[in-house]
């Protein structure tokens, strides 16, 4: 039987009855007439959000492609995306332009690029000589784009290519994206919904788009519109990779999607931060046994380098990821077999940046492993393998994913249910008693999903001594961490105003599970108020944000771990006996003649990956 469900999953495809059902080492690749031969390794390439959000232009577009030419497409790396909303002339960074949009979109409701961004799609031209520019250079090409039909095209009636049917007539609000309305649910099924979508790839084509990224097409998974971009792709000539996008999709579609995408989201959008890059261990565990030939979950961008230049989130910055955690995230996106796209701005990299990205032996990993598995987890020490099915050697990468543990709710001084949108106002009010405490301790953790989008606010934060009132933002904080972004005053953490259940604040803290902030508090004051809620930003998701709000009198910290552990892990446990040769990827250290049991240090946050070979008889 094959390691892998997806690979059962083809053999009742009519497309793919020569893809016989082997073992993993045996696999081989799909028929020539199946879509997953287009990528049958995971994609490699840079994509404009982490950097410029919806703001980036042809300029930057080529920069980043020229420095892939230069120094990664030796590496494998071959795709330039440009990310979302390249059709509006005047987007801002820092959230989307939805007062004042200037669309640009032909006659027949599809979006075409802002010429004032890409001059030379000027006179129609579109994408294709930014394509073709792309295309000299040995590289791909691909675009971003939403799910359904643009809101204007329906305004406008416009007609559909291929059909007596106006745009007017394929369209439903149900479903309909709450964090950008630029578009309208297509309705499978009716007169021209399929000859639109068809419209769009033959377009895409037309302009040499090579990868297609499609957004808000995976949480919640709309299966019909998945299925209608997929005969368009078909239909279209051409060999566009589907990208579904955000996360996470459903596991149990994972059969449907691999079906029809050749990448598809397992998280929502990825960023700096080490609280959801330790999320993707339980992530990447659960979609493992669903990786397949040219059909890949995709973990998401890489931020790395520098980022956030005109973000739709965040500021311009080096990553803020630590070089352990840079290890720890290669590592895990490698023998996961994540698609790798790179979020920084590429003519930026330094050179550690660079050498993550062109380790020939890491690199071999993502593309050419097997059988790639979670081998165990203890106390968030954690061992995953792969095999090479050239060579029968075994890849194993250990992780220590060990953090400084916090009290239970039960130790709290005040602990809240678990807040959503669902919760009347999105808030609770807040009163504690803190008489005799000397440092206040406000913590905000994920509700149990993941922290995506898990903005949080603190509004109108007061200590009280029975007759005096005193606004907590008149007092420093000693510390503040958040899991995506910085903890800010008078704003939420995505840099907008305060705003909670419809309700807007001047005053208050905005955040990001998993948060704490600590004040020294001043003698006398007994009790402590706020209201705590779910920020609008969190709220306005498909999903929507989950938290928990706690106050602690007392201090919350565990002991911290070591800075460095040992990882035992037995050579029995990979299926091999001793002596073998392990080498280390990263630094390329070999170490001869181990036996029995293999048990490298790993420093806290940090990652090794090493092959390990049998001795050659």
């Amino acid at each position: 039987m094959s390691q892998y469900p997806f690979a059962r999953f083809l053999t009742g495809l009519v497309v793919a009855t020569a893809a016989a059902v082997l073992p993993v080492a045996a696999q081989q690749a799909p028929p020539k007439s199946d879509f997953h031969q287009w990528a049958p390794t995971p994609p490699m390439g840079w994509n404009s959000w982490d950097c410029y959000g919806p703001t980036v232009t042809e300029a930057e577009v080529k920069a980043n492609a020229d420095y892939m030419a230069r120094n990664l497409k030796s590496s494998g790396w071959e795709y330039v995306v440009v990310d979302i909303r390249w059709y509006v002339g005047n987007d801002t960074a820092h959230g989307y332009n939805e007062k004042g949009p200037a669309w640009n979109i032909d006659a027949y409701g599809r979006f075409v690029p802002a010429p004032n961004r890409f001059p030379s799609a000027a006179g129609g031209r579109g994408f294709k000589p930014l394509a073709d520019y792309l295309h000299a250079r040995g590289l791909k090409f691909g675009i971003h784009i939403m799910r359904g039909v643009p809101v204007v095209a329906v305004q406008r009636r416009l007609p559909i290519l291929g059909s007596k049917a106006t745009a007017a007539d394929i369209y439903s609000k149900e479903g309909q994206a709450g964090w950008l309305r630029d578009m309208y649910t297509v309705v499978a099924g009716r007169p021209g919904a399929q000859e639109y979508y068809n419209s769009l790839f033959q377009l895409y084509a037309s302009w040499g788009v090579d990868f297609v990224k499609v957004d808000d097409l995976s949480s919640p998974y709309h299966k019909p519109e998945v299925e209608m971009i997929r005969r368009a792709i078909d239909r279209s000539g051409r060999r566009i990779v589907l990208s579904t996008s955000p996360g996470e999709t459903p596991v149990a579609e994972a059969r449907h999607v691999a079906a029809h995408a050749n990448m598809w989201r397992t998280v929502g959008d990825f960023w700096d931060s080490w609280e959801q890059l330790k999320e993707h261990f339980e992530v990447c565990n659960r979609w493992a046994p669903h990786i397949g030939v040219g059909a890949f979950p995709d973990a998401d961008m890489l931020p790395l380098g520098r980022l956030g230049i005109r973000a739709e989130r965040g500021d311009d910055r080096r990553t803020r990821f630590t070089r352990d955690e840079q290890y720890t995230l290669m590592s895990l996106w490698s023998i996961f077999r994540s698609p790798l796209m790179f979020g920084g701005a590429l003519p930026s990299n330094d050179a550690f940046t660079l050498s993550l990205l062109t380790n020939k032996d890491v690199l071999a990993v993502n593309q050419r492993s097997t059988h790639n598995r979670q081998l165990f987890r203890e106390n968030n020490l954690i061992a995953w393998t792969a095999d090479d099915p050239q060579t029968g050697d075994k890849f194993l990468a250990l992780f220590n994913a060990q953090d400084q543990e916090l009290a239970p709710a039960s130790e709290a001084a005040w602990a809240s249910p678990i807040i959503t949108r669902q919760t009347p106002g999105q808030s609770l009010p807040v009163d504690v008693d803190i008489s005799g405490a000397t440092t206040l301790y406000l913590n905000v953790r994920d509700g149990g999903d993941d922290i995506a989008w898990d903005h949080a606010d603190w509004l109108r934060p007061m200590l009280s001594n029975g007759t005096q009132t005193v606004p907590l933002s008149t007092l420093p904080w000693k510390t503040a961490t958040a899991g995506w972004g910085q903890v800010t005053a008078g704003k939420s953490v995505s840099g907008a105003e305060l705003r909670v259940g419809g309700q807007r604040a001047d005053d208050g803290i905005g955040t990001h599970s998993n948060s704490m902030i600590t004040y020294a508090l001043p003698a006398g004051f007994t009790r402590f108020r706020a209201t705590a809620g779910l920020d609008a930003a969190g709220a306005a998701q498909n999903t929507g944000g989950t938290l928990q709000f706690l106050v602690f009198t007392q201090n919350p910290f565990r002991p911290m771990p070591a800075d460095s552990v040992r990882i035992p892990v037995a050579l029995a446990q990979l299926g091999l006996r001793g002596p073998c040769t392990v080498r280390d990827l990263w630094t390329g250290h070999t170490t001869d003649g181990v036996a029995g049991e293999f048990a490298p240090y790993v420093r806290r946050h940090g990652a090794r990956l090493y092959r390990v070979s049998a001795a050659r008889r």
